[in-house]
């Protein structure tokens, strides 16, 4: 327990709300979005501005608490959140500003991509991001950030240009290509691991009116689709986009009736460029494949676009992930791919591969943290439902997805889709970026404060 005396100390001068188990808004307060989740920290620091970050560091440093940072709660390993420790949560500080001249956005570390969308869309402009609004910057951001753009503009921190930071010292520092450059290289896929980032600098892209939106096909279609799928991805103009899914209709409108509930396969597509040329760039897409069941690709407002999979995925449902980076989708891959997906277990449960090829292979595997440069796609398996009670269900069925398709992946994974899964992963997905990661983290977090994450541990010995 934490001392109550000690948090009395903490309370002066400290402009947010301090939240103990004792008050009533406590429970509320450390829900996470996945409610597989369920943690009890001894004391929630919800805070205002950087001073508040400042002091609740310095705090959790000097009563040797452990320290959970949180921006929009989203992480599905739960790492938002601790048992007994403090959580610096960050999600009062949401303030954003658009230059439109520069075509940059400052960002606070307690936002969520949907509040970005609404203040860029206005200029036309937009951040590559991910594709559920509710999502905090912070922590896609920090893992590496993949999307409906991922293949036009790049990752997300391919367009992050600086942060500012909070140390485990509690120093306050700026970093970028030309300040404590170290550090910024780190933070560009390293996860929470270096500090907690206030604000975020972002390059601005055009993006405006997509045309956009998934095709859905029977599931007797899955081998053929998924065959002219991996072809054409990596070919295509970087202007489109597209990931697959195996998914089960959700029983609403505007899906017609006849298809609700039925496992399908699908690609939610996403072009970004001149509205009148659409149909002429997507014309291979409808002319090579064989005709949708479902057709909803036309034109949609970027913003719609990222939230369009928000209402199907609200905050408290169980989440399982698993994920692994693909470099090649073999046939019998494919056919892996075809079995397990055929078998989702729930309504909700889904797989998707998710191209990062494109803009994104512009840069080395060391110009940033973020290792897979070459990698082709990231895959990603989510068992989901609302219901405790299947929990087991969602699980098994995520590994076993994965276990029967990981001999055919790179090796690591995207941490954002990760659970806690140990060392061994975590060094899979860095590689060779791995020992510099140690070394920086021993530079600015030499006693690992910040541990509740996908840990590089601090060493002086790499």
């Amino acid at each position: 327990m934490i001392e109550e005396a000690t948090i009395k100390e903490l309370k002066t001068g400290f402009r947010g709300e301090l939240i103990t188990p004792q008050d009533a808004g406590y429970e509320q307060a450390r829900k996470v979005y996945n409610a597989m989740i369920d943690k009890h920290p001894g004391l929630i620091a919800r805070c205002e501005d950087v001073a508040d970050v400042i002091q609740a560091v310095n705090y959790a440093r000097e009563n040797n608490l452990l320290v959970a940072i949180r921006g929009g709660g989203h992480n599905g390993a739960g790492l938002g959140i601790c048992d007994e420790g403090i959580v610096i949560d960050l999600s009062h500080m949401n303030g954003i500003r658009v230059d439109p001249e520069e075509e940059t956005v400052r960002v606070e570390g307690g936002c969520t991509w949907g509040l970005v969308d609404h203040a860029t869309h206005a200029f036309g402009l937009a951040v590559p991001s991910g594709i559920i609004s509710t999502t905090g910057v912070g922590g896609l951001t920090l893992g590496g950030g993949i999307g409906h753009l991922t293949r036009k503009y790049g990752l997300t921190v391919d367009n992050l240009l600086e942060a500012d930071m909070v140390l485990s010292d509690g120093s306050f520092v700026k970093v970028s290509e030309v300040e404590n450059e170290d550090l910024f290289w780190a933070i560009r896929g390293g996860g929470g691991n270096f500090g907690v980032v206030t604000s975020f600098l972002f390059r601005l892209n055009p993006a405006d009116i997509d045309y956009a939106g998934p095709m859905l096909w029977e599931m007797d279609q899955a081998r053929e689709v998924m065959q002219w799928y991996r072809d054409f991805i990596l070919r295509a103009p970087e202007v489109i986009n597209g990931f697959f899914a195996f998914l089960t209709v959700p029983p609403v409108a505007p899906f017609p009736e006849a298809y609700h509930n039925k496992k399908m396969c699908g690609v939610v597509w996403c072009y970004v460029g001149e509205l009148a040329r659409a149909e002429e760039v997507l014309r291979p897409i409808r002319e090579h494949l064989p005709m949708p069941a479902i057709d909803f690709v036309g034109s949609i407002p970027h913003p719609a676009l990222q939230s369009m999979f928000d209402p199907l995925y609200p905050p408290g449902h169980q989440w399982y992930w698993k994920a692994d980076f693909v470099k090649e989708l073999s046939d019998e891959a494919i056919e892996q791919h075809i079995r397990h997906g055929a078998a989702l277990p729930t309504p909700l449960s889904s797989m998707h591969l998710y191209p990062i090829n494109g803009a994104a292979h512009r840069l080395d595997k060391d110009e940033t943290a973020w290792s897979y440069r070459d990698a082709n796609w990231a895959m990603v398996v989510v068992g989901v439902d609302p219901d405790p009670a299947n929990k087991e269900k969602i699980t098994n069925w995520a590994r076993d997805y994965f276990d029967a398709l990981h001999p055919f992946s790179a090796g690591g994974a995207y941490i954002n889709f990760m659970m806690e899964e140990g060392e061994e992963r975590i060094r899979a997905t860095y590689r060779d970026n791995y020992e510099r990661l140690v070394r920086i983290k021993y530079k600015y977090d030499p006693h690992n404060l910040f541990r509740v994450n996908q840990n590089i541990k601090p060493t002086s010995k790499v």
